[in-house]
């Protein structure tokens, strides 16, 4: 078990505080991605993309489909289409497109908690902590199970989907739109995410944002997306979470 110095956590946190003209980091809230960090389910995200994408000609491979997690369906396709057209989707085109990206999600099997997240949340609801749900998915077969997989741990009819939003990741309306119903400031909060998008996201709503590398992407593209710290599992942030939050759990 590798545990990190608490050197490095202050050197994140200075350097948060300072970047965003923040006087202290106060945490009341943990705002969690949902792909990719409480269900092991961008694999099969990225398979339907590749699916949906090239059933209408458009080279489209899984490491984009990582690339892109967070944005919505309609930003997705249109990222699609002016890599390979130049321009936007027609409504009609993105209808049928995300519709084919459905059902193809919808014949694979369940996906699993990502390993450790159940703990790691476990953790923050014992030291009085808010959690809620920021996703760009509107994915409603996925959404339907985290009673489910994470029992007492979320408030589901508080959490932010695709649904809610005008703008996806990496906009920062998601997590603006979180803090809002978190009712907490920026500097009141922490985000847990795994995707680049979601990070520039959190970081451009000036939120502390810890990046864990759960799937393909490298670490680096973690780190170059802005996040304030990064993991290399989820089972290295829920080891080091406690050392990290105590100091910063809003009195």
């Amino acid at each position: 078990m590798f545990i990190f110095q608490s050197m490095i956590f202050q050197e994140a946190i200075t350097k948060y505080l300072t970047k965003n003209n923040f006087s202290d980091l106060s945490i009341k809230t943990v705002l969690f991605d949902m792909d990719g960090v409480l269900f092991d389910s961008m694999p099969l995200h990225a398979k339907s993309w590749v699916v949906a994408m090239n059933s209408y000609g458009m080279p489209f491979t899984e490491y984009e489909g990582y690339l892109n997690e967070g944005r919505t369906g309609v930003t997705t396709v249109n990222y699609g289409f002016n890599k390979v057209l130049n321009r936007n989707a027609t409504e009609e085109e993105i209808k049928n497109i995300y519709k084919k990206k459905t059902d193809v999600f919808e014949t694979y099997p369940p996906a699993e908690r990502i390993p450790f997240t159940l703990e790691l949340a476990q953790q923050m609801k014992a030291q009085g902590l808010d959690r809620l749900i920021v996703t760009g998915s509107g994915q409603r077969s996925l959404i339907a199970t985290i009673n489910k997989n994470y029992p007492d741990l979320f408030d589901t009819t508080r959490m932010v989907t695709s649904f809610d939003v005008k703008h996806g990741k990496p906009d920062p309306e998601p997590y603006l739109m979180g803090l809002e119903k978190a009712k907490v400031k920026a500097w009141e909060a922490v985000v847990i995410e795994n995707a680049p998008l979601g990070i520039q996201s959190a970081v451009a709503a000036g939120i502390f944002t810890i990046g864990v590398q759960t799937g393909i992407l490298e670490e680096e593209v973690l780190h170059e997306a802005g996040a304030d710290l990064v993991f290399s599992s989820m089972k290295e942030l829920c080891d080091n979470w406690k050392s990290f939050s105590l100091p910063y759990i809003a009195k």
